[in-house]
C-alpha cells in the first residue's frame, strides 16, 4: 500500500541512528575508548598513591624496623625501651594509614579485598608484640608474624597496580619487586641476628635464611630483567659494588653453614654487611621511584589533553545527536501510544462490551459500538496499522454478531425442542401415574416404577437443555418444601439412586422458587459421584447448617482426580463459563455452573478422605424458608 502522509518509519529510523551512531561511535567510542578509561585509571592511581601507598609505605618501613627491633630484644641483645620507642613510631603510622585509606572509595573488587587484608593483618599486631613482651614466642616465629603482615602490603600493592601504559605497567611492576626484595633483606638481617646470639647456624634458621635468599635474588633478578636501561643504571652499579658482594658472601656462608659447626670468624660483620646493603638498596629504590614516577607524570598529561580535546569535539556531536533524536523520538512516541492506547480501548473495552451485550441482545451493533480507531499520525506505516486495526475490527464484529446469532438460534432449537419433550414427558409421567394405581400385578407395578424413573431421568435432561440455553424449567413450587424431600427428589432422578444414601437432614426448607433447580443441580453432582465411582461403593448425602445458610456434601469413593484438573473444575464452576460444545463429556458441570449462579450457590469439589471426592454444596441462607413447611403446588 503507497504511502498516504508523512514520510516512512524506516527513513526517520535511518535520521534518527544515523548521525548519533557516526558520532558517537567515531568521537566518543575512541575518546572513551582509549583515552577515557585510561584517565580515570590515572585519576585513581592519583588518589591511591596519595591515600594508600604512600602511609602505607612508611608502615612496612616501621614494621621492619619492630620486626628486627624485637628479635634483637628476644636475643638479649636490645633493652625494652628501645622496642617500646620503636612500637610508638609504627602505631603511629599504623593510624595515619588507616585514617588515610578508610574514606577511599571506588575501589577494584581486588583491591577492596586485598586493602581489608590489610586492615585484618595489621589488628593480629597486638597478638604479636604480647608473644615478644611474655618471651612466648621463638625469634623465627616472631618473624613469621610480622612477615605475614608486611607480605599483605606486597598483596595489595600488586593489586593497585593499574599504570594504563604496558610499558608503564612492566618498570611499576618491577618496582615493587624490588620492594619485596627489600623486605626479604630485612628479614635476613632479623635471622642473623638470631644466628649470631646462638652461636651457631640452626636446622630452622638455616631453612628459613635459604628460602629469604632464594626468594630475595629472584625477585631481584626478575625485577632487573623487566626495568629499562635508564631505569636499571643504579641497581647494575649496586650489583658490581663491594658492599653487595661482601654481603652476598655472608648469605653464602650463613646458608652453607653446617647445623653443628659455629660460627666462622666473619661472622661478626654480617649485621655490618647487611646494615650497608640496605642502605645502599633503599637509595637506589629512592632514585627508581623518582625515575618512574617522572614517567607517569608526562604520560598523565599528554593522556588528559588527549581526553580533552576528544570530549570537547565530541560534546558538540553528541549535544546535536541528541537534540535531533530526541525531536522524531518524540514524534515517534507520540504516534506509537496513541496508537497503543487506541488498540487496547478496542481489545479491552469496546470488543468485550460488544460481545457481552449480544449474549442478551443480538440486534446489529450501533455505529458507537463500531467506530473507527481515531490516531494521529505522522508517519505512513502507523496510519497503515490504525488501517488494518480498523479492517480487523470490522471483521471481528461481523464474527461477533454471526457467532451471537448462531449462538441464539442454537438455545432456541435446544429450548423448543426440551420444551416438547418436557410436554410428552410431562403428559407420559401423568399416564405412568394413572397405570400405577390401576395395577394390580406386581410384576406389571415394577416395570411401570422403572419405566417412571426412566421418565423422570429424561425430564432432567430435557431441563438441562432448557438451562443451558438460559432459560427457566417449567416446575416451580409455591411454598417452601423440605430439604430432605428436595434431596430425596434429587435421588429419584439417576439411574443408580440404591446406591444413594442420604443421611440424617435438619429441618429446614427450601423456598419454592429454588426447589426445581437445588434438585436438579444435586441430582447431576450425585449421578457424577455414582458415574465415577466402584458400582459396588455407595455414595454419602449429609447435610448439616452453617451460619450462612444449608451445606450439602456429597461423598463418593471413587478413584478421585489430580490436583490440576480438581483446580480448573473448580475454576468452571466459579467463574460459570459459556457452554462449550466441544465439552460434552462436562454437560453436567456447565449445568451445576449455571444452576449456582443463578441462585448464588457456591459449588467446590475436594479431595474425599476415601479417596474419591466430596462436592459441598453451599446454599445461602436467602434460599431458605424461615419455618419448616410441607411441600405443595
Amino acid at each position: 500500500m503507497p504511502p498516504k502522509r508523512g514520510r516512512p518509519i524506516a527513513v526517520k529510523l535511518l535520521v534518527l541512528l544515523l548521525v548519533p551512531l557516526l558520532s558517537l561511535a567515531g568521537l566518543w567510542a575512541f575518546a572513551a575508548g582509549l583515552t577515557g578509561g585510561d584517565g580515570l585509571r590515572l585519576l585513581s592511581i592519583n588518589d591511591l598513591a596519595t591515600k594508600v601507598a604512600l602511609p602505607s609505605e612508611k608502615v612496612n618501613v616501621e614494621l621492619q624496623k619492630e620486626r628486627l627491633a624485637s628479635i634483637e630484644f628476644l636475643v638479649g641483645g636490645l633493652p625494652l625501651s628501645k622496642v617500646t620507642e620503636q612500637r610508638t613510631r609504627t602505631d603511629l603510622a599504623v593510624s595515619a594509614f588507616r585514617s588515610s585509606a578508610r574514606p577511599v572509595r571506588d575501589l577494584s573488587p581486588e583491591m577492596a579485598t586485598q586493602l581489608n587484608v590489610v586492615f585484618g593483618k595489621l589488628d593480629q599486631l597486638t597478638e604479636a608484640r604480647r608473644g615478644v613482651d611474655a618471651r612466648t614466642r621463638a625469634p623465627l616465629d616472631v618473624i613469621t608474624g610480622y612477615s605475614t603482615i608486611v607480605d599483605a602490603f606486597f598483596r595489595m600493592y600488586d593489586a593497585m597496580i593499574l599504570v594504563p601504559d604496558t610499558a608503564l605497567y612492566r618498570q611499576a611492576r618491577a618496582v615493587t619487586m624490588l620492594g619485596e626484595a627489600m623486605e626479604m633483606l630485612s628479614r635476613e638481617r632479623a635471622v642473623i641476628a638470631v644466628v649470631l646470639s646462638a652461636g651457631r647456624v640452626g636446622a630452622r634458621e638455616r631453612e628459613a635464611f635459604t628460602g629469604m635468599v632464594a626468594t630475595r635474588r629472584l625477585l631481584f633478578g626478575q625485577a632487573l630483567g623487566q626495568l629499562d636501561d635508564k631505569l636499571r643504571g643504579p641497581y647494575e652499579k649496586l650489583v658490581t659494588s663491594p658492599v653487595n658482594k661482601e654481603f652476598l658472601a655472608a648469605e653464602n656462608a650463613v646458608r652453607d653453614q653446617a647445623t653443628a659447626a659455629g660460627l666462622p670468624a666473619a661472622a661478626a660483620t654480617w649485621p655490618v654487611d647487611a646494615r650497608n646493603l640496605a642502605a645502599a638498596v633503599e637509595r637506589a629504590q629512592a632514585s627508581l621511584t623518582t625515575g618512574i614516577t617522572g614517567r607517569i607524570t608526562p604520560a598523565a598529561v599528554g593522556l588528559l589533553v588527549k581526553i580533552g580535546v576528544a570530549g570537547g569535539v565530541g560534546l558538540i556531536a553528541v549535544v546535536a545527536s541528541i537534540l535531533l533524536s530526541l525531536r522524531f523520538r518524540r514524534r515517534l512516541v507520540e504516534e506509537l501510544a496513541g496508537l497503543r492506547d487506541a488498540a487496547t480501548e478496542l481489545a479491552e473495552v469496546r470488543l468485550p462490551a460488544l460481545v457481552a451485550r449480544l449474549r442478551t441482545n443480538t440486534s446489529r451493533p450501533t455505529p458507537e459500538e463500531t467506530a473507527p480507531l481515531k490516531v494521529v499520525t505522522h508517519s505512513s506505516e502507523v496510519d497503515d496499522i490504525v488501517t488494518a486495526f480498523n479492517r480487523v475490527q470490522s471483521t471481528a464484529v461481523e464474527a461477533a454478531v454471526d457467532q451471537a446469532r448462531l449462538r441464539h438460534g442454537v438455545n432456541q432449537v435446544f429450548v423448543n425442542l426440551a420444551r416438547r419433550n418436557q410436554s410428552l414427558l410431562h403428559r407420559q409421567l401423568l399416564q405412568l401415574d394413572s397405570m400405577e394405581r390401576a395395577a394390580e400385578e406386581p410384576g406389571m407395578l415394577a416395570d411401570l416404577f422403572k419405566l417412571d424413573h426412566l421418565t423422570t431421568r429424561m425430564r432432567r435432561h430435557a431441563e438441562s437443555l432448557i438451562i443451558l440455553s438460559e432459560q427457566s424449567p417449567g416446575r416451580a413450587w409455591r411454598n417452601p418444601v423440605p430439604i430432605h424431600d428436595v434431596l430425596r427428589a434429587a435421588v429419584a432422578e439417576i439411574e443408580e439412586y440404591e446406591r444413594v444414601e442420604v443421611l440424617t437432614t435438619p429441618p429446614v426448607s427450601l423456598l419454592g422458587s429454588a426447589v426445581t433447580d437445588v434438585a436438579h443441580l444435586i441430582a447431576e453432582l450425585i449421578e457424577n459421584a455414582t458415574l465415577f465411582s466402584p458400582p459396588q461403593t455407595r455414595v454419602d448425602v449429609r447435610t448439616s447448617t452453617s451460619p450462612h445458610g444449608l451445606v450439602v456434601e456429597i461423598e463418593d469413593r471413587g478413584l478421585g482426580l489430580p490436583r490440576a484438573e480438581l483446580d480448573e473444575l473448580n475454576d468452571r464452576l466459579t467463574r460459570t463459563p459459556e457452554f462449550d460444545l466441544a465439552q460434552s463429556e462436562r454437560l453436567g458441570l456447565f449445568v451445576v455452573g449455571r444452576l449456582a449462579a443463578r441462585h448464588a450457590i457456591k459449588v467446590t469439589l475436594v479431595a474425599s478422605p476415601y479417596g474419591g471426592l466430596t462436592a459441598l454444596v453451599a446454599l445461602p441462607a436467602s434460599l431458605l424458608a424461615d419455618q419448616p413447611a410441607l411441600a405443595g403446588r
